[in-house]
């Protein structure tokens, strides 16, 4: 039998990711032929060719033209018009850019050159922007793919499916001809992040279409948290077009289903993984088979799993992971084992950086492997999570930086003591801020991981988060203040009222249960409160380079390791002191519209909110039939010919053409019969 492990897109191409490389170790040493598969590299490396990007501009002007000859437009339309125009520039030069940028992207030498690098990287959103316009409504980057109906039943999975929707189709049919002329018998696809949701069930559809007789198999954190709670048909309904699905750790569960198929049966449905009880038994990851010169980094930063699970699991907004609720129990490798993996993948691959990739890390396994890497005369640098403990004292730093530790970041969560012990976090203030001064001492670039908006959390709380982080700026490499979101079996979603949640709801239709809401009893916040929030969190994000993910000034990325281990753990803070980026000439084109795009996308967007406040908020109810009722009430766009000068980074500005003149003529002369 032979099994084909894929990575669907659309996620980070800058470094493989876990799931098939640990796979594909066990499965492997039980003697099974795997067939690594990373389809999120290979997808975007095909619609980030400059053939592909063509196409997609040539797409964006022929769906804007076939707009500009319509009589009116409808809300939808507007939208569409709007998120054409938006990327009309950008499809004029990402073609031609393209190359060189993924160039600079694997180049040691240019990748280090911050002038060569925001090119790279702003080209390659650029590129990403034609994409996204050209498939329309979709919102397409290395987290995200949606679309406004993403994901909420079978048929609406199906319909994203389909060629005029899905952006990366081709490179699929391709992927689908080459897993059969390689004569795999099973599919496992793993899942695990939100983005790669739909692009898993999109090559699922295909390949169950092309060969109705191969078994898919679906897993990964992203599944398991969706198809752990549900049940009867609307289970089956998540499952198609897949024959099966792994619900939990993966090894154990995957062998079994081969056995299955060669001995002639045909597993259908959930299966539940059994969880590793002994990391012993589990091997290195096998990279074998994956094209880690093709990733887009200069040298292979290669992820590594020294434990599993959480060793606190007890913070109460955490649902993470391969867990039904929480995190999954804490295990650990042997420290033997580490080092020989470490040192054995460094030989094979020549890979000098490895990034940690667990929940996070005991302080004390940290501290053994540190030595343990120090004591072989290992030349490797590594980067993981981990908690602020008191036990990060500056002795232990200082080893954990002569062992290699590069940069961690910290679950800082808030600065706020009432907030930390709703979260039940376990360190006071004083310890994080220890914790903070200790590894940046010693070296370590640190990076806070921060939210705002936990349940009852006031503006006077938040700000003392801000007031921390600035407070600590000097000691930071990067940080991220994102804002709360409740998932499901976080201890908040269970027992919402200890938390001073009113109610928490899904909305009718939303058959995955994907979104999950809630209402304080009381709004902790008010909207001006809110705009001081924002306007301090700016203040505070100028005084480091941050960036989108997977870039460096993004938190725990490759690229950003390879920049600490170059420039330094401060380099985000010097960079932004010292701004680097030299104007690019930007030309402006201009075009002539029937309709005007500033006015449209202004109105557009405020009223495409207005429909999905009153679906989520209000009727508590989304579908495409209640979507089309209210949009069906908004009044259309008529014609307002217009001139459009569009330019890269730039909305489109409109100047009115005047209306032709008329020339009245003079009366003829009437001619009576004589």
């Amino acid at each position: 039998m032979k099994v084909a492990l894929v990575y669907p897109p659309s996620t980070d191409p800058t470094a493989p990711y876990l799931s098939v490389p640990t796979l594909a170790a066990w499965l492997r040493r039980e003697g099974i032929d795997v067939v690594p598969v990373d389809a999120n590299l290979e997808g975007w490396l095909h619609v980030l060719e400059p053939s592909s990007l063509r196409q997609a501009a040539d797409r964006i002007e022929s769906r804007l033209s076939e707009l500009d000859r319509k009589a009116h437009l409808t809300h939808e339309d507007q939208l569409t018009f709007s998120a054409l125009y938006s990327a009309r520039a950008e499809a004029r030069v990402a073609p031609d850019e393209i190359e060189s940028a993924l160039g600079i992207l694997r180049d040691s030498r240019r990748f280090h050159d911050p002038e060569a690098y925001a090119f790279a990287t702003s080209a390659v959103e650029r590129a990403q922007a034609v994409v996204s316009a050209a498939y329309a409504p979709l919102r397409l980057d290395f987290t995200a793919y949606r679309t406004p109906f993403s994901l909420l039943d079978a048929a609406e999975i199906e319909r994203d499916s389909a060629p005029e929707r899905n952006p990366f189709f081709d490179y699929m049919t391709r992927l689908a001809e080459r897993l059969l002329a390689e004569r795999a018998t099973l599919v496992g696809v793993s899942v695990a992040f939100p983005g790669q949701l739909q692009p898993a069930y999109s090559l699922a559809h295909l390949l169950r279409r092309l060969a109705p007789d191969l078994h898919l198999t679906v897993g990964g954190p992203a599944l398991t948290q969706i198809l752990q709670r549900l049940s009867g048909s609307r289970l089956e309904r998540a499952l198609a077009p897949f024959h099966s699905a792994v619900v939990g750790e993966g090894e154990i569960a995957l062998t079994e289903l081969v056995g299955a198929l060669t001995r002639g049966e045909a597993p259908r449905g959930v299966i539940r993984g059994r969880m590793l009880e002994d990391l012993s038994l589990l091997p290195a990851p096998d990279f074998d088979g994956l094209p880690l010169a093709r990733y887009l980094s200069p040298e292979p930063v290669l992820p590594y799993d020294p434990t599993r699970g959480c060793y606190f699991g007890v913070c109460t907004f955490c649902h993470y992971g391969l867990a039904e609720v929480g995190t999954a129990r804490y295990r650990r490798r042997p420290q033997d084992a580490v080092l020989d993996h470490l040192e054995a993948l460094s030989r094979r691959h020549g890979a000098r950086i490895f990034y940690f990739s667990q929940d996070v890390f005991d302080p004390k396994l940290a501290l053994e492997i540190a030595r343990g890497i120090r004591q072989r005369g290992l030349d490797l640098r590594w980067a993981t999570d981990m908690r602020p403990e008191r036990s990060l004292t500056r002795e232990r730093c200082q080893e954990l930086r002569a062992g290699g530790q590069l940069a961690a970041a910290l679950g800082v969560e808030s600065a706020a003591p009432r907030v930390l012990q709703l979260i039940d976090k376990g360190v006071p203030v004083e310890t994080v801020a220890d914790a903070i001064t200790q590894l940046s001492a010693a070296g370590i670039a640190v990076e806070a991981m921060c939210f705002s908006d936990f349940p009852t959390e006031t503006a006077r709380e938040a700000l003392a988060t801000l007031a921390f982080l600035k407070q600590h700026e000097a000691e930071l490499a990067l940080f991220i203040l994102g804002r709360f979101d409740l998932t499901h079996g976080s201890r908040i979603a269970q027992q919402p009222r200890d938390f001073g949640i009113r109610e928490v709801w899904h909305v009718e239709g939303d058959e995955l249960e994907t979104g999950l809401f809630f209402a304080e009893r009381r709004p902790s916040k008010s909207w001006r409160e809110r705009e001081r929030l924002e306007t301090e969190l700016e203040r505070l994000s100028t005084e480091f380079l941050l960036r989108r993910y997977p870039w460096a000034g993004a938190l725990g990325t490759a690229h950003t390791l390879l920049w600490y281990a170059e420039h330094g753990p401060d380099v985000f803070r010097r960079l932004a002191r010292a701004p680097f980026e030299k104007p690019r000439p930007s030309p402006t084109y201009v075009a002539r519209s029937r309709f005007d795009p500033s006015a449209i996308r202004t109105l557009s967007e405020a009223r495409e909110a207005d429909i999905w406040e009153t679906l989520v908020q209000v009727e508590r109810r989304v579908s495409r039939t209640a979507y089309a009722e209210l949009a069906a009430r908004l009044p259309p766009a008529e014609p307002s010919p217009c001139e459009v000068r569009f330019a890269i980074d730039h909305e489109p500005e409109s100047r009115h053409l005047p209306r032709p003149k008329l020339r009245r003529l003079g009366r003829r002369p009437s001619h009576k019969r004589t």
